[in-house]
């Protein structure tokens, strides 16, 4: 509901705005806008971007492209982008990883993401559900964490080193007191295999990989580790209520490189809270098991900033080193 309520003020606070738009902002863009995806072609970030700009070239009458660039954890794309001209002509779209690397991945950084990057909004917010092999006995997660203590040998899948999979094993060691090895696979895909095979006690899946393992029966869910329960998962707890501090979300944004236009960021940002309210938009975002969200940019600056502070503290405490 406080989404909701959120992406009602934002679309109201962007309609207010657009009537005093400068000449600038009206002008933008004349010629075609490149969204720059950190990551492979077919993955969600990649179809969730080609959707806004979609929605952006309908609205707007210019070709708004999407360039993949991957490699180096999203920070080859992210990159380009900081350091690409101001003109509203390069945009990022981009994860929850981006808070991580800041610290995960600091020495390969040429540039600084918070200093660099100007945040436009928040598009939408994913969970990771925590699930476990049938065979553990846990109901829910007081239960694990039980487990976890009393055996001393537990194990868990995650999606490679320094992704928000790995990280909330390590969140659950530090908060709860829990001594899981965490243990890497390639990707999303290997972890849950692992995972329903009985390689592994649990893992933090994402959303869109667990849904259809959780409906057949072959992992038991307990929780999700978003702030607020999820829609795709009513029934599930959120990990706060073992520790307020427990969050984990697989986040979307975009960004703008340093020094643009803040009267084109606005034009940017009231775009984005009309193409959440489509159908088609919000209907990806919703079977991928997240809420679109929709926020100002100063929102979304600082969220930023704390997510990056948060994850700065867990990769020091736990000692997690990048790839």
């Amino acid at each position: 509901m406080k989404q909701k309520i959120r992406l009602a003020c934002a679309v109201f606070a962007a309609a207010a705005f657009a009537w005093g738009m400068p000449a600038q902002a009206q002008q933008w863009p004349n010629k075609a806008v490149r969204i720059i995806v950190p990551f492979g072609a077919g993955g969600g970030t990649d179809i969730q971007g080609r959707l806004l700009g979609q929605k952006f070239q309908q609205s707007m009458g210019q070709n708004f492209l999407v360039d993949n660039r991957a490699g180096g954890a999203g920070l080859i794309g992210a990159e380009l982008v900081a350091k690409a001209p101001a003109d509203g002509y390069t945009i990022l779209f981009t994860t929850a990883s981006l808070a991580v690397n800041v610290t995960l991945l600091s020495k390969r950084l040429n540039f600084n993401p918070l200093t660099d990057l100007v945040p436009v909004s928040w598009i939408s917010s994913v969970p990771l559900v925590l699930v476990v092999h049938p065979s553990v006995p846990a109901k829910n997660v007081k239960e694990l964490i039980a487990l976890a203590k009393k055996s001393g040998r537990m194990n868990a899948a995650h999606n490679g080193s320094g992704t928000t999979s790995h990280l909330s094993i390590e969140m659950l060691n530090l908060f709860a007191g829990t001594k899981v090895t965490p243990i890497p696979y390639k990707g999303g895909g290997p972890a849950i295999v692992a995972q329903i095979s009985g390689e592994t006690d649990f893992t933090f899946a994402t959303a869109l990989a667990a849904q259809p393992f959780i409906k057949s029966g072959k992992v038991r869910p307990l929780a999700v580790t978003t702030a607020k329960r999820s829609s795709a998962f009513p029934d599930l707890p959120t990990m706060n209520t073992i520790n307020p501090d427990f969050e984990a979300d697989n986040w979307y944004a975009m960004f703008f490189p340093k020094g643009t236009s803040k009267d084109i960021v606005a034009k940017l940002n009231a775009e984005i809270i009309k193409a959440l309210k489509s159908p088609d938009v919000d209907g990806f975002i919703r079977k991928e098991g997240g809420e679109p969200v929709g926020s100002t940019p100063e929102e979304l600056t600082a969220y930023f900033k704390r997510e990056v502070e948060k994850y700065a503290k867990v990769i020091k405490a736990a000692n997690v080193v990048g790839e």
